[in-house]
């Protein structure tokens, strides 16, 4: 009986092993690979369609895209060395959230907010297109290993951010209209018709520091830096705010180069160092995966 039992579970294993070698050389295939990203574009086609239209036969397709990539999950399920193999792979939980969420039916969701949330998950599957190339698979797991640097260089950056707008606040900021009378009153209304806020709905580019954040992050893309410079320039010479024109210069021309040049630039440095170092790695994996073969080959030969 004891013998009976050892033999049927030899087997049982043996059968299991097969089925996982045969799921890997599914899973692994590259005539497979390529079918999975062509299911991967239809599907992120059809989502952009359904924005236009809401067809049955849409629907019924994309149904049949979620068994395709359950199919695909459960493979590479069985395909990977162990379940702890599978979880650690970021990829594979990535995907596997996305399929389990297109079983969500939205007759579940009563809320009209979560079922909106639920449809903008789903159209996350587009983002599988991430993973059909290794070269946008490298980018992506570099951008993610640059956010530890990338949070010190935030840092760095929300510091003089908090600094200047202080700084813009505590110069920039133009007089409250309600609290003007006579002579000032009519300088504000000359300044607001010479140098209206862009665009003309917008309050005081430094009438408090969230807006003077705010505004701070427009210099840092470009838009409209100078005209602020010009707009301050303006209000010195009507004498709304009593700084000179060299003051406000220096403090816009030295925000943008701090931001545009130096910060950002700290920022594409430590993605660019990332991005060697992920390359390095990818080069050691296949030097590794090459050499555990080439033993595999001797020791068959060795049998």
């Amino acid at each position: 009986m004891h013998c009976f039992m050892d033999r049927t579970l030899t087997h049982f294993f043996e059968h299991m092993e097969s089925i996982k070698e045969l799921a890997s050389k599914i899973a692994y295939n590259r005539i497979f690979e390529i079918s999975i990203t062509i299911v991967i574009l239809i599907n992120s086609i059809l989502i952009g369609v359904e924005t236009y239209t809401s067809d049955p036969t849409i629907k019924i397709i994309q149904q049949i895209i979620l068994y395709i990539f359950t199919a695909e999950i459960i493979l590479r399920f069985i395909a990977a060395k162990s379940i702890k193999s599978f979880f650690c792979e970021g990829w594979n939980i990535f995907d596997l959230l996305l399929v389990l969420i297109g079983y969500v039916p939205e007759t579940m969701v009563a809320n009209a907010s979560a079922m909106m949330a639920l449809r903008v998950l789903r159209v996350f599957r587009i983002m599988r297109l991430l993973r059909t190339a290794k070269e946008i698979k490298i980018i992506v797991s570099v951008l993610v290993k640059s956010m530890t640097s990338m949070f010190y260089n935030l840092v760095l950056f929300l510091i003089f951010v908090y600094l200047y707008a202080i700084a813009g606040v505590s110069m920039f900021k133009l007089p409250d209209p309600s609290t003007l009378k006579g002579e000032q009153l009519q300088k504000y209304e000359l300044y607001m018709e010479k140098a209206p806020n862009a665009p003309s709905n917008s309050p005081d580019p430094f009438g408090d520091l969230g807006e003077a954040i705010f505004t701070l992050f427009r210099e840092l893309t470009g838009e409209d830096w100078t005209d602020l410079r010009y707009n301050h320039i303006t209000a010195s010479e009507y004498g709304l705010i009593s700084v000179n024109s060299i003051v406000i210069t220096t403090y816009h021309v030295s925000w943008f180069c701090l931001s545009a040049f130096l910060l950002l630039n700290l920022v594409t440095g430590a993605v660019i160092n990332n991005y060697q170092m992920a390359i390095e790695e990818q080069k050691d994996k296949k030097e590794r995966e090459r050499r555990e073969k080439r033993e595999k080959r001797k020791e068959e030969r060795g049998k």
